[in-house]
């Protein structure tokens, strides 16, 4: 085997296998709280909450180690509003036809429509962006950035990491990927290099939030797992 610079595993824990069991069904019971919500509280959320979840998010696995991301942490009411214009622009012409009817069909239980007033709303805003190249390495010359490999899962799992960490801090989230979403690199000041892959709404949910009963509807551990 090659050799490479390495260092003892010191802050791996092992549970009592009871223990295990307990902590195991512990998170479930907590992960499950997770919903989708489409209405938010404008109550603010303390900036250091919000750098916690990402310095979690940042600790995902990726190919190479590249951890091939980005993240827009946005407070700022000018740029969230900027970016509801462009979104809301964008998800009329999908909603009008460009999505095709079976997509909208699928959507019809949820709810959903053009209209996204929680991207004002809402205390926070992440735009999460990936990166064609860049490595860990910082370079001055963009042209010599490292290609990154397995974007798209490196970047899924981190996301999903956020989300998680998140709704473990106390907050609600909202996945919204309005098509096209190159209209972020601009508003966030993005280069080339980097292609928007999510905006995820954060914050408080609102006295008067639902969750659609569609959505509630999830796939039995049968439904999803085969054991070998």
């Amino acid at each position: 085997m090659q050799q490479h610079d390495c260092s003892p595993l010191s802050d791996f824990v092992e549970y009592p296998a009871a223990e295990m069991l307990t902590r195991s069904q512990a998170f479930y019971d907590v992960v499950k709280r997770r919903h989708s919500i489409r209405s938010f509280s404008d109550r603010a959320v303390d900036k250091q909450v919000i750098e916690n979840c990402l310095k979690a998010a940042g600790t995902a696995p990726s190919g190479a180690n590249h951890q091939p991301w980005h993240f827009v942490a946005i407070s700022s009411s000018e740029i969230k509003k900027q970016i509801r214009e462009q979104a809301e622009f964008h998800e009329r012409g999908f909603y009008e036809g460009r999505a095709g009817g079976e997509w909208l069909d699928a959507l019809k239980d949820l709810g959903t429509d053009a209209n996204k007033p929680y991207l004002e709303h809402a205390p926070w805003l992440i735009a999460i962006f990936s990166q064609k190249k860049g490595g860990i390495t910082k370079v001055e010359n963009e042209e010599d950035k490292k290609t990154n490999y397995y974007v798209h899962e490196s970047v899924g799992i981190a996301t999903g990491i956020l989300i998680t960490a998140l709704h473990n801090a106390g907050l609600a989230t909202l996945t919204h990927t309005p098509k096209p979403m190159s209209f972020l690199n601009k508003v966030c000041q993005r280069g080339d290099n980097e292609r928007a892959y999510m905006l995820l709404i954060a914050g408080y949910p609102a006295h008067d939030a639902t969750v659609p009963a569609h959505a509630q509807v999830k796939k039995s551990l049968e439904d999803i797992t085969t054991f070998l």
